[in-house]
């Protein structure tokens, strides 16, 4: 196993999209990629929760991991979580797969591997079973649901000091947290990725690599410019911080369909279904507001030149 380093920079938490039967369309799916790519992003996270992993077939969530790899055909790096079973057992299969079809590195999400109520100690005994069984370089992935089960300093040191871990896509939402995890993984080859849209230009100026947030569905060549440039414009990227941020609380509306929508408008063709949302409840008003959000962002587009 070669235990690659990760990219820098911006890492969309990837969509899925389906048909109108509900299947995966894949002829979508290729096109997302190339879309992705071409907005500059520094590498594509797939099968996580804005793939809406949890209303996957554990087939179709290998699938969707090998097309990806196939599709980005070396032009990014690609990672992919996609474990969302109770019993360890049944995640190191669901992990394995995901290993086996290609991915740069398997993501763990934090809260399969332990109880709300459990201990680090539990955490880590999981974790250990999973280092010895799945053969791929490893993330960790915060996600919200069924629970958010942060990853503490502490915690996150143990995971660096194994050699296993590249990735932390953080969802605290806090400058201060962030920092704290930085110093713990400091000189290690453990990077970790911002989720969150309004503490972005400051995580990044105390040493966040990038950003991995569901905001990069919708323009993600905004956040590669500011995290690309955020050092030499300082000024223009503290305009733009406050444009991201305001502009982030569209996620809140009717997420991911709305995202789905203003991909529309970007020109991919893609449907709005989703397995978690019903498309036919995207209501007028709900489009107005993302067409008045891509107005906005097409202006500082132009500001920037991109």
């Amino acid at each position: 196993m070669e235990c690659r380093k990760i990219n820098s920079g911006v890492w969309p938490t990837m969509l899925t999209p389906f048909t109108e039967s509900g299947k995966v369309d894949y002829s979508a799916l290729e096109k997302l990629v190339d879309w992705y790519i071409s907005n500059g992003v520094h590498g594509l996270f797939a099968v996580c929760q804005s793939s809406e992993m949890f209303y996957l077939t554990v087939d179709e969530r290998v699938e969707i991991a090998k097309f990806v790899v196939k599709a980005a055909n070396g032009r990014v790096q690609v990672i992919a979580s996609g474990h969302v079973s109770e019993k360890i057992d049944d995640q190191v299969d669901e992990l394995q797969r995901i290993a086996d079809s290609g991915v740069d590195a398997v993501v763990l999400v934090s809260n399969r591997l332990a109880g709300i109520n459990d201990s680090d100690d539990v955490w880590k005994k999981n974790a250990e079973i999973i280092l010895n069984k799945v053969d791929a370089p490893l993330g960790i992935y915060e996600c919200p649901y069924p629970y958010k089960r942060l990853m503490n300093p502490e915690l996150l040191y143990w995971c660096a000091s194994t050699g296993r871990f590249l990735f932390l896509k953080d969802t605290c939402c806090d400058t201060k947290q962030i920092e704290a995890k930085l110093q713990a993984v400091k000189g290690t080859d453990l990077k970790i990725y911002n989720a969150n849209s309004a503490t972005l230009l400051e995580t990044l100026k105390i040493g966040a690599e990038g950003y991995s947030g569901v905001m990069a569905n919708f323009h993600p060549d905004l956040y590669v410019w500011l995290c690309n440039n955020w050092s030499m414009k300082p000024n223009i990227a503290g305009e733009l911080q406050n444009v991201l941020g305001f502009a982030s609380v569209i996620e809140y509306q009717y997420y991911p369909v709305n995202a789905k929508y203003h991909m529309q408008l970007e020109g991919l063709d893609i449907k709005l279904e989703s397995r978690v949302k019903k498309a036919e409840d995207f209501s007028y008003s709900k489009k107005l507001e993302v067409m008045q959000l891509k107005a906005v962002i097409d202006e500082y587009r132009k500001i920037l030149n991109i």
